[in-house]
């Protein structure tokens, strides 16, 4: 019954997520705050996940200004990250790469750039909203190199050994079976092959209101595994090499994650410890 009770409980979260994003896609939305600098991030005036105007879209503040500006701004309007894999990555031309929740396809283009006319990039979502708007994107773009796939990343549409690097953008906290979704990166990465991805995590455990708020999960909040758990679970997996650079968020950011909660004024939760709780990061790990 226990079980049960379990996968009745991540089905919800997932049915919470996936109706979150797709409201985000069919607002054309951008998320999650302003950069400045390489160890501290601003406030734009949404959270992680939400949706705003293009004007604030993520895409401007994390983003390299000359990548951005190949792309349509359209397309750069719906950002729903908290970093930018793509330069983590250190692409090379003829690589195959695979974006983990790639939304509307921003970091699935900026690769195709990368990786030229002789490598190759695979998105995966299992929003179909999402996938609806990556797949009109890729044809404004003409983007040749960039194909999308519905699916979940607990269990990718892709082959094993077949991915040069997996790259993913504040997506990996949003599962309810993180170690599932290494195992799975493994599988498909080479030998020698690497994942690059930019994710929340945490410092500690969050209070168990956050951790049981459904807004909090869709937010990138409460799934937000703590940075000594997470790097312990990339080596479990299977990897080495691990690294993990902290990119701070600054109070006014925590104040709009804490906006996504439903009824924080009401919880016993410190905004200040939270701040010193919750952060972005810079992760990176090699397939042996």
């Amino acid at each position: 019954m226990a079980n049960q009770t379990i996968k009745k409980e991540d089905l919800k979260i997932r049915k919470a997520v996936r109706e979150h994003y797709a409201e985000a896609a069919v607002k054309i939305g951008g998320c999650c705050g302003d950069e400045s600098s390489k160890n501290s991030v601003k406030s734009s005036g949404c959270g992680c996940g939400t949706s705003a105007n293009k004007s604030d879209a993520s895409s401007r503040v994390f983003y390299n200004t000359e990548d951005l500006s190949s792309l349509p701004e359209d397309v750069t309007g719906l950002s729903l990250g908290c970093g930018d894999p793509v330069t983590l990555a250190s692409l090379k031309e003829g690589q195959t790469v695979l974006d983990l929740g790639s939304g509307g396809g921003i970091d699935c283009f900026l690769a195709g750039k990368k990786v030229g006319t002789t490598g190759r990039v695979i998105g995966v979502d299992m929003t179909p909203e999402m996938l609806d708007q990556a797949r009109a994107n890729r044809s404004k773009i003409g983007a040749e190199n960039v194909e999308f796939r519905l699916g979940e990343i607990e269990h990718l549409p892709v082959a094993d050994d077949s991915v040069d690097v997996v790259i993913s953008n504040c997506v990996i906290n949003l599962s309810t079976d993180k170690p599932q979704v290494l195992r799975e990166i493994l599988r498909v990465l080479k030998p020698g092959g690497r994942m690059a991805v930019s994710d929340i995590v945490t410092s500690g455990e969050l209070p168990e209101v956050i951790k049981q708020s459904l807004s909090a999960w869709a937010g990138c909040i409460a799934g937000a595994m703590d940075e000594k758990d997470f790097i312990q679970a990339i080596q479990q997996a299977g990897f080495k090499d691990t690294k993990l650079t902290p990119v701070y968020f600054d109070e006014e950011l925590i104040s709009d994650f804490s906006r996504q909660i439903d009824g924080f004024e009401t919880l016993d939760v410190d905004k200040k410890s939270l701040r010193k709780t919750i952060f972005s990061a810079k992760i990176t790990a090699e397939k042996p």
